[in-house]
């Protein structure tokens, strides 16, 4: 059987989940960020009844917090890396026939926008302190830049994989080449531009998400002046010509930090064993949508946490968690 991505909501052996370490980036939002994650770590523990959560902290009094914040809902690993995102630096786990192996890809700091050291090693770190075997890729691609739905099908965005500054030397053919090859991708769906505002240059997992096979849910615009709204009407024709079914998620709208819009998305959840985890901003549908995506995942109850002090750094629950499939 060919090497291939599990879907997420396919049993979890544990999750790594980044614990915000460094005070000159986090700065008056280094604390507050920690609580939010922490607050995660234990909704996707769930008591005991989830997952086995490892917080990887990049030094020593980052890793006290994170014992102090998460108590036994975690196991704390200490490993350098410089930022939290580890569903773009940390290791991808696949499945094939040679068991669960990982894939450590290439990572440039989300097209040159921010080289931190060590984002270029935990990949490969953590995977060896776990004792997978590890391919390494050479290209750049970030795990927030795909979704799948465990049965070769992905989804992924033109303005991200096709942009020429991760690999300028690969054409759109090549890249689902590489992808087939290294995550077991038989079919893909490209979507086009992804959120207003977001560094990543429009990953996917802002976008639209796997809550099936072959279902895609899309975010609908909120407002008349919900900033994406052009994008989640274009992803959900692309989809539906595509051939898939696609379901609604409301959308936050227009969220402003600073006067500035910031990329807040209810998509950016994660599907652990009990719990689904969806990021609230204190938008009106905040509701609304833990409703929405709970009624996807029926066994799983859905709750939603505020993540305003993560969302600072550029990302939510799903940007800073790597799930490892359970063998």
């Amino acid at each position: 059987m060919k090497a291939r991505l599990p879907a997420e909501w396919a049993p979890h052996d544990w999750v790594w989940i980044g614990f915000p370490s460094h005070a000159d980036l986090w700065e008056d939002d280094l604390a507050p960020a920690q609580e939010e994650v922490a607050a995660f770590a234990r909704a996707v523990h769930a008591d005991g009844m989830g997952e086995q959560v490892r917080l990887v902290a990049a030094n020593e009094e980052a890793a006290k917090a994170a014992q102090a914040l998460a108590g036994g809902c975690a196991c704390i690993e200490l490993l350098p890396f410089g930022d939290i995102w580890l569903r773009d630096t940390g290791p991808i786990i696949v499945r094939g026939d040679a068991g669960l192996t990982a894939r450590d890809f290439g990572f440039n700091g989300w097209g040159g926008k921010y080289d931190l050291e060590h984002d270029d090693t935990v990949a490969r770190g953590l995977a060896g302190r776990a004792g997978f075997s590890v391919k390494t890729c050479d290209w750049i691609f970030e795990g927030g830049a795909i979704d799948v739905d465990g049965t070769g099908l992905a989804v992924t965005t033109e303005q991200c994989v096709l942009n020429p500054n991760r690999n300028p030397m690969l054409n759109r053919a090549q890249l689902e080449a590489r992808l087939a090859e290294d995550l077991g991708v038989d079919r893909l769906l490209w979507l086009g531009d992804g959120l207003f505002n977001d560094h990543t240059d429009g990953h996917v997992d802002n976008l639209a998400r796997f809550v099936a096979e072959g279902v895609l849910a899309v975010p609908e615009p909120a407002s008349a002046d919900d900033p994406n709204a052009a994008v989640y009407r274009d992803a959900r024709a692309r989809a539906e010509a595509f051939g898939l079914e696609v379901v609604a998620i409301p959308s936050p709208g227009k969220v402003e930090r600073d006067g500035g819009i910031v990329p807040a998305s209810y998509m950016n959840f994660y599907i652990g064993n009990a719990a689904v985890v969806i990021p609230l901003y204190g938008a009106e549908n905040d509701s609304a949508a833990v409703e929405a995506i709970g009624t996807l995942f029926p066994g799983r109850k859905a709750v939603g946490f505020r993540a305003d002090h993560i969302l600072t750094g550029g990302g939510s629950f799903h940007c800073i968690s790597q799930q490892v499939p359970r063998p």
